[in-house]
């Protein structure tokens, strides 16, 4: 994304226009794409990435793998039909693999199956309820979310994918289930490493790690997890992972055998675990329908934000339209026990980058996953457990690097500690309370410096005339991501009536990173929709850093 200037300099209006105006229905009918040979071969290379993913995605969490690849089928087929957000690739994704694992270990207790028939249930429910958040047009909550929450709270689930997958890279069984305990068992895990499994794991991690830094252009479009498959499958045969048996490594004796490769029932329609809901209406299911909603919805909409900053063609997601279709998947999917799905980033930045023109690209990835898993279902249990832990880790990796910790550090110290405790919370206890510290963290941060807790929840602004046709919009108290949804409505409402907006923030005793950074969107936005908008008064303030959406506030 780039960065603008710290003044906010309008962007020219595009001509003619007669003040703001609002984009049609979202939840209009789409047209068939035109461009559909681009859509076709991004949506193969799509597929040949997701394929892979979908099914570690599932096993990571406890279900079935046939289920990661139901998900990705319905988010593919029937998902992106509905969607607005044009190139998001829906299914399965790492950052739900923390809340699928505990909801299957709390729900089904010592039985994982039905674990997964009871989490099937509690995710078409997390589907109705975002559906009806879609309807009561709730998508510009994640314009609201603290982004050091969201940072914090992907991080944590970074370190909790790597803390349970480095074991089944070694090919170990950990005995312990907590991730800071699973961590500290790596050593004892590194000891009982099975050489033939940690090999392979170690290749695939070689290969995730390696081909974006070959100097050739060509290999480096090569889907790394395509490359992945190519290196560990045939490893895998030559390690005999098909058939149980012992061999010795420096003096010690091991076994291997089919357990160390992706599981599947010759009937694969036999392994779908259809949803039970005995238990569905019980204070754990419905913690974790809040979670789903939550955190899959948040997910999805940042996902989707993101995406639209990457496009070079700038198109806009209709957000509420694509909760709605996200909310649909999902209630599709629980009714069959498959994993919940979000609007994921990497296929998406896949898709994007692979020349992607529409949603069809997304329907003909859900499409080359069903032919593939209806015509060739053998192939994938050819693949080692080991490469698809490898693909999670290097996942984990990218969420937790430490190159997040510096990028929120650049934007302050404050944005660092609540992302820290977001981080440190969530990975003591679970996402829901996690996410609640980090907010709560973020609300005091505001009430330290100064400001009144009645004006974090409601936007104070006068409405003043300017000159010619232009409205002055002048903020006062805080403008802070607990009161941004109503500062945005008041934008909004001056838009639809006027030509030019002024949005003056020189008496704000606050201004959070959270409201900067929606404004310089929300900036670019309206003048694409033909309205003259400025933000001004931020050269009064004192910022907390260097960078240009760093906390502003009055001189002290």
């Amino acid at each position: 994304m780039s960065v603008a200037p710290p003044d906010f300099q309008p962007v020219s209006p595009r001509p003619p226009s007669q003040g703001f105006t609002r984009p049609a229905n979202p939840f209009r009918p789409f047209a068939p794409s035109p461009n559909w040979r681009a859509d076709f071969s991004a949506g193969f290379l799509v597929f040949l990435i997701a394929l892979p993913l979908s099914l570690g995605i599932a096993m990571a969490s406890g279900v079935p793998p046939i289920a990661g690849i139901v998900t990705a089928v319905i988010g593919g087929i029937v998902t992106s039909l509905l969607g607005g957000a044009e190139l998001t690739i829906k299914g399965p994704a790492a950052g739900l693999i923390v809340i699928c694992l505990g909801a299957v270990q709390e729900l089904g207790g010592d039985d994982p199956l039905l674990g997964a028939k009871r989490m099937g249930a509690v995710v078409a429910l997390a589907g109705v309820v975002q559906v009806g958040m879609a309807l009561l047009r709730l998508g510009k909550l994640g314009d609201a979310f603290p982004t050091a929450v969201v940072h914090g709270m992907l991080a944590a689930i970074g370190v909790i994918i790597l803390s349970k997958q480095i074991h089944t890279l070694m090919g170990v069984t950990p005995l312990a289930h907590e991730p800071l305990q699973l961590l500290a068992e790596i050593p004892q895990s590194l000891m009982r490493a099975n050489p033939e499994v940690l090999g392979i794991g170690l290749v695939s991690l070689g290969v995730l790690f390696g081909l974006p830094k070959v100097p050739l252009a060509w290999l480096r479009k090569v889907p790394a997890p395509l490359v992945v498959l190519l290196v560990a499958i045939p490893l895998g045969a030559l390690a005999d992972l098909a058939h149980p048996h012992f061999y010795q490594f420096n003096g010690h004796d091991y076994s291997v055998g089919p357990k160390y490769l992706v599981s599947l029932p010759s009937e694969l329609l036999s392994a779908i675990p259809w949803m039970d809901a005995s238990q569905l209406f019980t204070l754990v299911s419905l913690k974790y329908v809040v979670m789903f909603s939550l955190v899959g919805t948040i997910e999805s909409l940042l996902s989707a934000k993101a995406i639209d900053a990457l496009d070079p063609r700038k198109g806009r997601s209709h957000l509420d339209r694509d909760l709605l279709a996200t909310g649909i998947g999902n209630t599709l999917a629980g009714l069959v026990g498959a994993l919940p799905m979000i609007s994921e980033i990497v296929r998406s930045s896949a898709n994007l980058n692979n020349g992607a023109r529409s949603r069809w690209a997304n329907v003909f990835h859900g499409l080359f996953m069903l032919a593939f898993v209806g015509l060739v279902p053998g192939l994938l249990h050819l693949i080692p457990l080991s490469a698809l832990a490898a693909m999670l880790i290097y996942t984990g990796v990218r969420l937790s690097s430490p190159k997040e910790f510096k990028h929120v550090l650049e934007i302050g110290v404050e944005q660092l500690g609540v992302f820290v405790i977001t981080m440190v919370v969530t990975l003591a206890t679970d996402l829901l309370v996690g996410v609640a510290a980090g907010i709560v963290a973020k609300v005091l941060i505001h009430m330290v410096r100064g400001v009144h807790p009645r004006d974090l929840w409601q936007a104070r602004i006068t409405r003043e005339p300017s000159e010619g046709d232009a409205v002055l919009l002048r903020v006062h108290s805080a403008a802070a991501f607990t009161n941004l949804l109503g500062l945005q409505r008041h934008i909004e409402h001056a838009a639809d009536t006027a030509k030019k907006v002024v949005l003056d923030v020189s008496e704000v005793v606050l201004i959070d990173h959270t409201t900067l950074q929606r404004l310089h969107h929300l900036v670019d936005d309206l003048s694409r929709a033909g309205l003259d908008i400025t933000l001004v008064g931020l050269e009064k303030l004192e910022a907390t850093s260097d960078h240009p959406f760093a906390v502003r506030r009055q001189p002290v």
